[in-house]
């Protein structure tokens, strides 16, 4: 049964949390013709919100801080605002971060520029759009993205190919299908009507054998005891780090 929802609840469930990556404002009457137009107009708000589970994500900084080298060449796709990949610039050579939200990005360079953070590159740019040689990037962060993209596995497939070998794909990705089963019924009616972006229903299993499906092993998986619930959403995110080890 699908929940009843009003304005209120899903406008302080969607902006609040990780869930503002994927589903956008259902019922409450905005009409969004253009994803980026959007992200744009909300960067401010979505900058200034806090962590929904503060212990979970330092966990997982902590975690991808083992695997860094001081030699590392990163890439985030996907990077919002900038925070974590400031928060791991001091730890590798370079990281290049993109997003397609151009007011993220420019949240994203004065963040830097008011930490001193000179190896963090910030360009607005999509995934698909981006250009990079085989085998040339040490790790690619993706996180709360993989859920949003229509073309998921193309994706990680081309993420496959950017790595050298022994490379690392690193991602914390909301998987709506362990908690919202029901959502898969709601997501073709908000995105034929206008009302919100593609978000791909599947569970953790389902990501994790298109990690392994893609040539990836799984070298780390972890997921936070406590799901996050916001209204009547309830969801989880499970945290990999996937391996190109050839």
């Amino acid at each position: 049964m699908i929940p009843n929802l009003n304005a209120h609840q899903l406008i302080n469930c969607l902006l609040s949390n990780a869930l503002l990556y994927g589903l956008i404002l259902l019922f409450s009457g905005y009409m969004m013709n253009n994803s980026v137009q959007f992200w744009d107009k909300t960067a401010e708000y979505y900058s200034k919100q806090s962590i929904a589970d503060e212990a979970a994500y330092q966990k997982k900084l902590q975690v991808t801080r083992e695997y860094f080298k001081p030699d590392m060449e990163v890439l985030e796709f996907g990077c919002g605002t900038g925070s974590t990949a400031i928060a791991h610039a001091p730890y590798v050579k370079h990281i290049r971060a993109i997003d397609f939200s151009s007011k993220m990005i420019e949240i994203a360079r004065s963040k830097a520029e008011a930490n001193k953070i000179e190896n963090v590159t910030f360009e607005q740019l999509t995934i698909d759009e981006l250009s990079v040689g085989d085998r040339t990037l040490d790790m690619v962060l993706g996180l709360n993205i993989l859920h949003l993209l229509e073309n998921k596995e193309e994706v990680i497939a081309k993420v496959y190919k950017m790595l050298k070998p022994g490379g690392l794909f690193v991602t914390s990705t909301v998987c709506l299908g362990d908690t919202m089963k029901w959502f898969k019924i709601v997501a073709p009616i908000g995105i034929f009507l206008g009302l919100m972006p593609t978000v791909a229903v599947f569970t953790t299993k389902e990501l994790s054998d298109s990690l392994t499906d893609a040539g990836f092993t799984i070298d780390y998986h972890w997921q936070p005891s406590k799901s996050i619930s916001k209204g009547v959403f309830k969801f989880k995110g499970v945290f990999i780090v996937a391996k190109n080890p050839y």
